[in-house]
């Protein structure tokens, strides 16, 4: 019995090495990579973040404490590391040489490796108790309703199974061409930058930092991390189940830290490429800083063209709702503007629109706290909006009741303004109108035939182009729109949306030659491999040479 007893032990042991099978650990029905549980986070039981670099889990000598975003409570410390810190992530980073940790020429069996590392993770992420544990511990740090947060956890076990056996080293395919004599051909190779860095945001704590950091990965790159600090337990726990299926440790590093030492983190490291996705200023001012070697996929203030084909109002209006106020609007490619044929005036759209707004509730987290913009902010926009000629609020437009949100956050009702298309197109007010508020709020106008020029103007005077919907089934309205618009994820027919970045399309914005794109093999090999063209000309000589004259 004894003997069982202990080969059963060495067996689990192994398993939790290479994490196929999840196992109960400490607490029930938690995976045994973790180090905390969802359900058991609170002010007397506060969760830890640390940092990961040169191959080891690391604290700090600053504590940062995350609140919780419904109570305000003390929930989670975060080892925050300060200036005088960042040495050990400077000389790690710098320890990779600029042809990386793997390319084609060099130890290709770390694409295989990967391959490996990608079925074992999705296989993971595929069991219930991986996914509702994730799924749970991001509605702690960013509340959504739980379809919101499973799916996220879904997607991206989506994409590490695309990602498996063989299509890692096939993100590397390379090109050979004929050249002019024997013995010579040009050859084209997807080249990795070598030390990397990746900067994601509060929204998607799980899907945007896993996806990026994978695909720096595949290519051969090493990548330092920095998630936001408010939901960064989230891919600490995701690293940790990386490093039990197998990921070499010395692959990446993970900090923790404000935006001043990320920033100065980067001008000593020196990466040769740094993946953000963030707000338009920050971007701007990283650009600048690190003189262009920078992919973005910045700010969206997202639009929607309902063409002059009414139909299917009830799934139209259920869509409408969904792009606008899912995740409380906290979305880059959330629904920021409305421009709606006038034949859809008497159709019930907005009816139906208000309504749905209303069904959405704090209990399920269909509507929540807003992160980054408080109730005072929006509720200013709104009245600035309100002071338009012809404005008016067509649903929302107050604080949620019954709750106990801190103040540093946004606690509003889905809200939608609607602002005459003549009004939003003066230059005093198109700066207004299209500034991006990371919240549960849109603006809605209406255009009639002969005003689709004045609607087309408008999406050309806007400067993010990340995603848009054209909600049509009339084949010349969709020629016309989509040929004189630019957003790089564009959803177009009948059942058009804003939102949506499944595994199986690119998703990013067009127009900037530092657009970042997200989730496709052409996603990655063009953030995270450059090009290098390698000329062979081994000969012979031909026999007959001689020298020839100068030239």
């Amino acid at each position: 019995m004894s003997l069982l007893l202990s080969r059963r032990r060495l067996a689990a042991a192994a398993v939790q090495r290479s994490g196929p099978i999840a196992f109960a650990s400490r607490w029930l029905h938690t995976p045994p990579f973790a180090t905390v549980s969802p359900q058991e986070i609170s002010g007397s039981n506060p969760a830890e973040v640390q940092n990961f670099v040169q191959g080891s889990w690391t604290t700090s000598a600053n504590w940062n404490w995350i609140v919780d975003p419904l109570n305000g409570e003390k929930i989670i410390k975060v080892a925050e590391v300060q200036e005088a810190e960042i040495k050990p992530f400077v000389k790690s980073l710098s320890n990779c040489p600029k042809h990386g940790l793997h390319n084609p020429l060099r130890a290709p069996e770390r694409y295989l490796m990967y391959g490996d590392i990608s079925a074992k993770a999705a296989h993971m992420l595929g069991q219930p108790v991986v996914s509702d544990f994730f799924a749970k511990l991001i509605q702690r740090v960013c509340p959504k309703s739980y379809q919101q947060a499973l799916a996220e956890v879904q997607v991206s076990q989506k994409f590490l199974e695309n990602f498996c056996g063989d299509q890692v080293r096939f993100l590397a395919r390379s090109f050979a061409v004929p050249g002019n004599h024997l013995g010579q051909s040009s050859n084209g190779y997807r080249w990795p930058y070598g030390p990397v860095a990746i900067i994601t945001p509060f929204n998607f704590p799980f899907e945007i930092p896993l996806l990026q950091v994978m695909g720096a990965l595949y290519m051969g790159n090493k990548p330092v991390l920095k998630v936001d600090s408010k939901v960064s337990i989230v891919m600490e726990q995701m690293l940790r189940l990386l490093l039990a299926c197998g990921m070499p440790v010395e692959d990446l590093d993970f900090i923790n830290s404000d935006g001043i030492t990320m920033n100065k983190l980067l001008l000593e490291a020196n990466p040769k490429m740094t993946l953000f996705t963030g707000s338009s200023r920050i971007a701007e001012k990283l650009a600048a800083d690190l003189k262009g070697k920078i992919k973005l996929e910045d700010a969206g203030f997202d639009w929607k063209v309902l063409g002059p084909d009414v139909q299917e109002v009830d799934y139209i209006s259920w869509v409408c709702d969904q792009d606008a106020y899912a995740c409380s609007g906290q979305k880059c490619s959330a629904q920021s503007i409305l421009f709606m044929h006038k034949n859809w005036s008497s159709s019930g759209l907005l009816d139906k629109m208000k309504r749905l707004s209303e069904r959405r509730k704090l209990e399920d987290l269909t509507i929540g706290p807003v992160l980054t913009v408080t109730t005072a902010s929006m509720i200013k926009h709104m009245n600035n909006l309100l002071k338009i000629p012809g404005s008016k609020i067509l649903f929302g437009g107050e604080p949620l009741e019954n709750h106990s949100i801190p103040e540093i956050y946004g606690a509003f009702k889905p809200t939608a303004v609607f602002v005459p298309l003549s009004e939003i197109l003066k230059s005093d007010n198109f700066e207004l109108v299209t500034r991006e508020i990371f919240g549960p709020f849109q603006v809605v106008t209406e255009y009639s035939e002969d005003q689709l020029e004045m609607v087309l103007e408008a999406c050309e005077r806007m400067s993010a182009h990340l995603t848009a919907a054209v909600v049509s089934n009339d084949p010349l309205f969709l020629q016309e729109v989509l040929g004189r618009s630019v957003n790089g994820t564009t959803y177009a027919g009948i059942r058009a949306r804003t939102t949506g970045a499944p595994q199986n399309h690119w998703f990013g914005p067009a127009g900037d030659p530092r657009g970042a794109g997200i989730g496709t093999p052409e996603a990655i090999k063009l953030v995270w491999s450059c090009h290098r063209e390698i000329i062979y000309d081994i000969g012979p000589i031909p026999k007959n040479w001689s020298l020839p004259s100068a030239t």
